[in-house]
């Protein structure tokens, strides 16, 4: 197992991490995903960099677990529910040390653990496939039953996309989760406006999702999922509730960090030639700060 590139201990509830090394590591991971995308000539830009800050806040600040212990039973889980934004969390993971970086570049290559979907039985620190779209909530709620039943601690983390909220499935969860009262369960949702083919609003009107969610007896945090700060404000805040599940209402950018795709629906799944890469790397790379 590669070592922490920072030698941070995540299995620390208090570690000491700043903002502006946050930023930078988030940096470093749209750059990584990037340089795997061009490399692959296939995958979904735009969602990966939408999320990245989320996943960067999570990893490196707010959840335990251990990149030389995969499999700590006292770790929190991470489920990328959006399972086709698996560059962002490769990156993540690698960046956090459960692999070296030089795998990246085999994303969607032959035999490669570092498939189009996340595949829990390869790559450590996968916790689900994250497809089909919609099942990932309802899998955090049978974990976090568990968790309760275990009394162990854990936190379970589900990022969803807004796309994802037309699946019907994710209404059944989110009647679930506030019946077991499963204050242990965040979900999160990458709320960009974007999906495949177009608009959200356009293709399946999803809004007002905090609302939703509130209906549902949900306790709903809205917060910038591009602000660092603000993602780790509200993730202390829900970590705060004790009377069942939260949900963050996370407004992001799709194609965050890169101008020319930033809220351009065409990223979502667009090769990446070595021209656009080599823009895109001048623009996520000017904006390291550490």
């Amino acid at each position: 197992m590669t070592q922490t590139p920072r030698q941070i201990d995540f299995t620390d509830p208090d570690r000491k991490v700043s903002l502006a090394e946050l930023k930078s590591i988030a940096s470093a991971v749209r750059h990584d995903i990037i340089a795997m995308l061009g490399e692959s000539k296939s995958g979904h830009p735009g969602g990966s960099l939408s999320c990245t800050d989320i996943l960067v806040s999570l990893y490196f600040k707010k959840m335990r677990h251990d990149p030389s212990n995969p499999k700590w039973p006292m770790r929190d889980r991470l489920l990328l529910s959006k399972g086709h934004a698996a560059p962002a969390l490769y990156a993540t993971l690698s960046e956090a040390g459960y692999f070296a970086k030089s795998e990246l570049s085999t994303l969607r290559k032959l035999n490669t653990r570092l498939q189009g979907h996340p595949d829990p039985t390869k790559l450590p620190g996968v916790e689900i496939p994250g497809g089909p779209e919609g099942i990932g909530l309802s899998e955090g709620i049978g974990m976090a039953i568990a968790s309760n039943i275990e009394r162990d601690g854990v936190k379970i983390y589900v990022i969803l996309g807004d796309g994802e909220l037309d699946e019907g499935e994710i209404w059944e969860a989110a009647m679930a989760a506030p019946k077991f009262r499963l204050s242990n369960l965040v979900a999160i949702v990458d709320l960009n406006g974007l999906q495949q083919e177009g608009r959200t609003g356009d293709i399946m009107p999803s809004s007002p999702v905090p609302e939703k969610f509130r209906a549902f007896n949900w306790n709903v945090i809205e917060t910038d999922g591009n602000d660092i700060d603000s993602v780790l404000g509200a993730l202390e805040n829900a970590g705060k509730n004790t009377s069942g599940p939260t949900v963050i209402i996370a407004k992001t950018t799709k194609g965050k960090g890169v101008s020319f795709m930033e809220n351009n629906v065409e990223y979502h799944s667009k090769t990446l030639t070595p021209e656009l890469v080599e823009a895109a790397l001048k623009q996520v790379d000017g904006q390291r700060v550490v």
